[in-house]
This record gives C-alpha cells, structure tokens and sequence, in this order.
C-alpha cells in the first residue's frame, strides 16, 4: 500500500476508495500529455498561435543525429521538411545556404566573489562536463546571410 493513498497496486485489489478519487491511468505520477497534432475545429473562426512543442527540443537533437550521420545532406532536409527557399514572417524571400552544427563542452566554472571584483575559477570534474550542440540554418535574403533556428526553418511559407 501507498502511504496516504488507500490502495495496493499488486496483484491482491484491495482498494479504499473512501479516501481519495482516482485521477486516471499513471495517477502516481501525473504528466503533462503531449499531442503532436493540431486538433481541427471547423468552426474555429481565428486560428490560435502556435505554441512550441514541449519537446521539441528532443526532436531537433534527433534531427542533429539523423543528419550528422546521412550519407546525402540534400536529401535529409527534404525528408525533414526544411525548406530550401521560402518567405519569412516580415516577408522577405530566403534560399538556404548552410545548416551549422556547433558543439560546446563546458570544462569549467567561475564563480564572482562577494562584491563582484573578482572571480573563482574551478576545472569541472568529468561527471558534471556538460556538452551541448546549436543548431543554425543560413538563409541569404538578398542582402546577406540570416541565422535561423530550426523552428524558425521549418515555419517559412514555401
């Protein structure tokens, strides 16, 4: 049994169901759901704003893998639906150059002083070294280069 929760979760069902209300399936643990999908409502009359996904991050870090590893770049942008020319939000006409990788590996740490005229410099163990990579889509509008994230690629009107 739960501490303060009534019930057992094995085989034997003994349950106390004076104390509390179930909350559904994963009640010990409760998360927020995802839905990949934008729902379709006919009678909508203003669409809503999109919202990031929770986690897109997780998808871009995939998209990082899956393309640091294909044999033909070319191919993996259109299978991932990244335009290669397209309208940005101010309206102004993008073509994609170069999709930039950049990895960066923390090693260290400073910490300021009390009073702020000086620091602390401490070497990080290798446990808590931490690695991060950035993702960028090099547009030329006509008049240079734009650095775009991935959500920002993705969102252009083709």
């Amino acid at each position: 049994m739960h501490r303060d929760h009534g019930h057992s979760h094995g085989d034997s069902h003994d349950h106390d169901h004076d104390d509390h209300a179930h909350a559904g399936p994963g009640h010990n643990a409760p998360r927020r759901a995802v839905q990949w999908q934008t729902p379709h409502d006919p009678h909508a009359q203003t669409p809503e704003p999109r919202q990031p996904e929770s986690d897109f991050d997780l998808v871009e870090a995939a998209f990082v893998d899956g393309f640091t590893r294909a044999p033909d770049p070319t191919s993996f942008l259109r299978l991932a639906r990244v335009p290669f020319a397209g309208k940005s939000a101010d309206g102004a006409t993008l073509n994609l150059l170069r999709v930039e990788i950049e990895e960066a590996v923390d090693v260290g740490s400073l910490t300021p002083h009390l009073g702020g005229g000086s620091f602390s410099y401490k070497p990080l163990p290798a446990k808590m070294a931490s690695r991060r990579r950035r993702l960028a889509f090099i547009y030329f509008d006509g008049q240079g280069a734009r650095r775009l994230t991935f959500a920002e690629a993705l969102a252009l009107t083709v």
